[in-house]
């Protein structure tokens, strides 16, 4: 047992360094750039379940947070999640969550990973747009117009990609039998 739950504590870490490896992947505008997170951590969350998912997701922000050039742009620290892009970053962590709990008290099927990553993408933008209004000073549509609106098109397609992904791989792991449904949920 303690074999298995140090193998998926690994699997955990990997994935962190996964979505770091994403987060470097963007697409520059004025204020909050287009990243690869979102698809990265809808994946790891697709794959290992609301456990190490999360796992995966928080063990990323702590990563961050402590100064490792995890984030967007090689960054990293506590100005980072404090600035302008902190309420998405924040946002990351109820998102994996509330994915992971949806995942498992439904199926890991397509359609509903597609839901799971769709409904964080949400929980992503909300945060991400709640903070920003804040931070910036900006009246509600404003924080909508800057923080939401311009991430709707991208993230649904994050969303749906790291959802199909991610059900073919956690299947494919399932069945070489590198997870098992004992160490993650079914």
């Amino acid at each position: 047992m303690k074999n298995n739950q140090l193998k998926m504590w690994i699997v955990s870490a990997l994935f962190a360094a996964v979505i770091a490896i994403f987060a470097q992947l963007t697409i520059p505008l004025p204020l909050i750039p287009i990243t690869g997170q979102t698809f990265a951590i809808g994946l790891a969350v697709t794959i290992l379940g609301l456990r190490y998912g999360s796992l995966s997701v928080l063990l990323y922000i702590l990563l961050g947070a402590i100064g490792i050039p995890v984030f967007s742009g090689m960054s990293g620290g506590l100005g980072i999640i404090t600035g302008p892009t902190g309420g998405y970053i924040i946002g990351f962590l109820p998102a994996a969550l509330v994915m992971g709990i949806y995942l498992e008290k439904t199926r890991f099927t397509s359609s509903h990973a597609i839901i799971a990553n769709i409904i964080g993408m949400c929980i992503t933008l909300l945060f991400g747009a709640i903070w920003l209004k804040y931070f910036a000073n900006l009246s509600w549509p404003a924080a909508f117009t800057s923080g939401i609106a311009p991430f709707l098109i991208v993230g649904v397609l994050k969303a749906i990609a790291a959802a199909l992904a991610g059900v073919v791989v956690r299947q494919r792991l399932l069945s070489a039998k590198l997870l098992t449904t004992k160490t993650v949920s079914h």
